[in-house]
């Protein structure tokens, strides 16, 4: 009697079905976009001093019921095991199935992993929207993320996470990093690119990333004109390599959101392009004289050149809301 034989075979393409749970950005169907930006956590693993930033998470995902989460930068702090550190930094977000986004700071890779390490890493992990971006352009983490149409796949609104980079290079400039021009050349290039898709209209577009630019010391001349507070100079680079002017010749970009400065959290606008920093959201495992921490939390409307933002503090309370429209 001839018997027959099936053979059947697995087999394992693991990198295939990463964060396949990730359908894309959308607006919901009331047009509204929520983000959260986490910033300068300074987390330590095993430290109590640490715990106020996993209260704070816990917290303001129950309250806000956010879309996306950013992190702009110094989410781990020197004393720590990195991967135990992020493990638990970034486990509130995972439970809560959101998707969130990461770039660099200057002290991230100062413990045990480098950059390139972290971001394969982090990577990995579910809900995780964040990529090492294109091979050749200065910096681990220059990308692009949608936010699609609630009726429709067509991008509404572009965020652009890039990485800030950590120190000067250079000889004789002391001090921290910059954006290289390899990375405003990638920018131009990929605002021009959606501009062309759409018609040759820009879109609405916000920018993610750790150190601020060096415009923030402009902007920041006006106090009267801030929203927030002001407790140190700007720690921006020593070199201005023209990334404030690209965003504003593109005229995409409504809003940079940084980080860095632990005593600051204001937003300012200049030649109408609006320069802020989130909240600091650590513990007392660095210095921070704000009093509680927080995040800065940014309300998008489909459609519209605008956006809507305020300080959420732990413990529930709203501080300096501001509306952003463009005029032009």
């Amino acid at each position: 009697m001839r018997k027959n034989f099936f053979i059947i075979v697995f087999i394992s393409i693991p990198f295939l079905f990463v964060n396949a749970q990730i359908k894309g950005l959308t607006y919901n169907n009331d047009g509204k976009f929520k983000i959260l930006q986490i910033t300068d956590t300074h987390y330590i693993q095993g430290n109590p001093k640490s715990d106020v930033v996993i209260d704070l998470l816990n917290e303001v995902i129950e309250n806000e019921k956010p879309d996306l989460l950013v992190f702009t930068g110094d989410m781990v702090w020197k004393n720590t095991e990195t991967r135990k550190a992020l493990d638990e930094l970034f486990e509130p977000v995972i439970a809560k199935k959101i998707p969130w986004a990461y770039v660099f700071g200057n002290h991230d890779d100062e413990a045990d992993m480098t950059r390139e390490e972290i971001m394969n890493y982090v990577k990995k992990k579910p809900y995780c929207l964040a990529t090492q971006g294109p091979k050749g352009v200065t910096g681990v983490g220059n990308y692009t993320l949608e936010i699609q149409s609630s009726t429709n796949k067509k991008p509404q609104t572009i965020l652009y996470c890039m990485d800030s980079n950590a120190y000067s290079k250079l000889e004789g400039i002391k001090g921290y990093g910059w954006l290289a021009f390899d990375q405003i050349e990638w920018y131009q290039k990929v605002s021009k690119g959606y501009t062309k898709r759409n018609n040759n209209k820009t879109i609405p577009s916000l920018a993610f990333f750790h150190i601020p630019l060096f415009e923030y010391t402009e902007v920041s001349a006006d106090v009267q004109s801030l929203v927030g507070t002001r407790k140190e100079k700007e720690c921006n680079p020593k070199l201005n390599t023209g990334m404030f002017s690209a965003m504003r010749q593109n005229g995409d970009i409504m809003g940079v959101f940084t980080g860095h400065d632990h005593d600051n959290d204001y937003i300012g606008v200049l030649h109408n392009i609006a320069l802020a920093y989130g909240r600091y959201s650590g513990g007392n495992t660095v210095y921070n004289h704000l009093g509680k921490n927080g995040c800065r939390v940014i309300e998008l409307q489909e459609g519209e050149k605008s956006f809507t933002t305020y300080i959420y503090l732990l413990g529930g309370e709203k501080i300096n809301h501001y509306k952003y429209t463009s005029s032009y």
